[in-house]
């Protein structure tokens, strides 16, 4: 049974790796294509090249909701692709980016986690019945019950990603929080293990040392994902005041709003992993910054061999 991998515009590199790492399997997998178009008013006027195909076949779509912009335009094409007759569904998004709205703590906010499922949701069943969709790391694992029945949601991780790269001969690992602990700590057996714990005085938030001792360690500090990433830093500042030799961070999604990734250019953190989930992340920067310096501090893991895994199965 053929596969077709189809693609939003902004994950082309990471589906072409994806490709690549099937094709040296033996799979066969092809790329679809898509013009994406759009009218005079900006609304899309997408149309899938060579749509008869599709009944045919195993069908995978590659997404990323990166910018709200995207969404409405990718979810007219997923939506599309089981009413061509698609015998499968796998839609891979992987990274969630309504995670860290997962619940309500002040009345009248709105969880727009719950609603992006929501639109996920309502894609219509295939031939063999209802779609996959499937999720690297997402913020909270609860999220996965805020879809409905009509689809399956998958979660997988990338965070053993960087055992290799960091191995427990030489590293330690830290967690920023008890959270991280309990969610990461498994997938790094035999490693020694650092706890870091937040203490709010008012605004500010201090880091203490919960538990492990990180004098004279080499230390990759673990979680899903980094925004501003100050409560990394902070971690990094705390390990460093400890006696900690050396501190790394590894984060599945480098989400850095906006500009906020030259923060870490003189932090205590010699050098960030992230995953390519988001596309371009510290890929493509202005002319202006230093090039040679950001590629040394910060290393982009693919996920195209686990997807490639996935999506073969």
């Amino acid at each position: 049974m053929e596969k077709l991998l189809f693609y939003c515009p902004q994950m082309e590199d990471l589906a072409k790796r994806i490709f690549d790492a099937s094709k040296s399997s033996g799979v066969n997998l092809k790329l679809g294509q898509i013009n994406w178009q759009k009218f005079a008013d900006g609304f899309p006027d997408n149309m899938i090249v060579n749509a008869g195909k599709i009944k045919t076949s195993d069908v995978i779509f590659l997404a990323s909701f990166d910018t709200p912009a995207t969404i409405f335009n990718q979810l007219s094409v997923i939506y599309a692709l089981p009413r061509y007759l698609a015998r499968s569904l796998k839609v891979v998004l992987p990274y969630y980016p309504t995670g860290t709205m997962e619940r309500i703590e002040t009345q009248g906010q709105i969880a727009t986690a719950m609603t992006l499922a929501r639109m996920l949701s309502a894609i219509p069943l295939t031939q063999t019945g209802p779609a996959q969709i499937i999720i690297f790391d997402i913020h909270a694992l609860q999220e996965q019950f805020y879809f409905s029945d009509q689809v399956l949601v998958r979660l997988e991780t990338a965070i053993n990603l960087i055992n290799a790269r960091c191995p427990k001969s030489q590293f330690a690992v830290a967690f920023p929080d008890e959270g991280a602990r309990k969610r990461f700590a498994r997938f790094f057996p035999g490693y020694y293990q650092i706890i870091c714990d937040k203490i709010r005085d008012g605004d500010d938030r201090h880091i203490t040392i919960k538990e492990g001792n990180p004098d004279g360690r080499k230390i990759i500090l673990i979680d899903d994902l980094i925004q501003t990433g100050g409560t990394l830093r902070k971690c990094a500042e705390k390990l460093i005041e400890k006696g900690a030799k050396v501190i790394l961070a590894y984060a599945p999604h480098g989400v850095f709003p906006g500009d906020s990734w030259q923060k870490f250019r003189f932090s205590s953190i010699k050098k960030i992993f992230i995953t390519d989930s988001i596309p371009r992340k510290m890929l493509e920067y202005p002319k202006q910054y230093d090039s040679d310096l950001i590629k040394k501090q910060f290393e982009t893991l693919s996920l195209a061999p686990l997807i490639s895994k996935i999506i073969n199965e």
